[in-house]
């Protein structure tokens, strides 16, 4: 199998690593490619198979539904294959360096993408790897769910240029990535949530130097003022102890998405959680399924925008 050379591969790491003219071209073709399947069946291949006798290895050292399933329709759907791995079958960084694990991989695979703890694992990964490396996950960053985010709002709402993001709750993986996007696709972002949870500074730090206006504000109600989008996410980990998990619930329910904060947001202002959701905690089930909601097309939104980024990584 033929090996492309780092100077027609792209990895497709970070948004704020990959330039912003191209991320609009993987939105604006996520958009193409989601308008051309409709009405087709979901298991139909689409008709120019960029991915035809390509091989993609899907790799997760943590558990998904939807990454795993929308990659696997994704590759499937383009013409491709896929060999899903876990970290009980790699047991990276353990019996065989990432490094040498990236070499061999290449040697066997046409792409890559990985779900992971540590982002050091996603970086060697791609320092070594001679095939494109896509972020499935990280702990520090998530921008295939950004990226579909960003084609779920502009497909109901227009451009997100100059409009007006809420983060509430913790500033965890997902919010690192919103900013990101904020500095490259020219929104602002506001973060309401308590002062132990607040983003890194470096991710903020980029958005702002981007030209985007960058706002924490502790009270919910005023955080959501004018807001064109509202979005939450899970307040606990599937690691955490119950009892960090009661500490965590205690500080973070003033920062519920309810009908009463959703009443202080613009009336058409979106609301987005990438799932799975802890319902009545995050955000109650009056919201979740209102007509304000955009969750499941967000969800479904991961296959095209996964899509579009495999395309831009092969250059097809």
């Amino acid at each position: 199998m033929a090996q492309k050379t780092d100077s027609d591969m792209n990895h497709f790491l970070d948004i704020h690593k990959t330039d912003a003219a191209d991320l609009r071209g993987i939105i604006d073709q996520a958009a193409q490619t989601k308008a051309a399947r409709a009405g087709k069946p979901k298991a139909a291949l689409d008709e120019d198979q960029p991915l035809k006798d390509r091989m993609v290895a899907l790799i997760f050292e943590k558990p998904s539904t939807r990454t795993r399933v929308s990659f696997d329709v994704g590759v499937r759907q383009m013409g491709g294959q896929t060999m899903v791995l876990s970290g009980k079958d790699m047991q990276l960084g353990h019996g065989e360096t990432i490094a040498d694990t990236a070499r061999v991989l290449s040697r066997y695979v046409d792409m890559i993408m990985i779900r992971t703890f540590d982002e050091t694992v996603l970086t060697e990964m791609a320092e070594y790897a001679s095939v494109p490396v896509i972020n499935g996950l990280t702990d520090r960053t998530h921008p295939c769910q950004i990226m579909a985010d960003v084609l779920t709002f502009e497909e109901h709402r227009g451009p997100i240029k100059g409009k007006k993001v809420v983060w509430t709750g913790d500033g965890n993986n997902v919010c690192a990535s919103f900013l990101h996007a904020a500095g490259q696709f020219g929104f602002d972002f506001t973060f309401t949530g308590p002062s132990q949870f607040d983003p890194e500074e470096e991710f903020m730090g980029f958005a702002r130097k981007k030209g985007s206006k960058v706002v924490i504000e502790r009270d919910a109600f005023k955080a959501v003022e004018g807001a064109d989008l509202i979005v939450a996410d899970t307040w606990v980990s599937m690691h955490d102890a119950q009892s960090a998990k009661e500490r965590r619930h205690n500080m973070l329910r003033p920062y519920q998405v309810n009908a009463e904060l959703m009443s202080h947001a613009k009336p058409d202002a979106l609301f987005m959680h990438c799932l799975p959701a802890h319902r009545e905690e995050e955000a109650t089930s009056e919201v979740m399924d209102g007509p304000n909601s955009v969750i499941f097309d967000e969800a479904e939104n991961r296959l095209h925008a996964q899509k579009a980024i495999m395309r831009w990584c092969l250059g097809t």
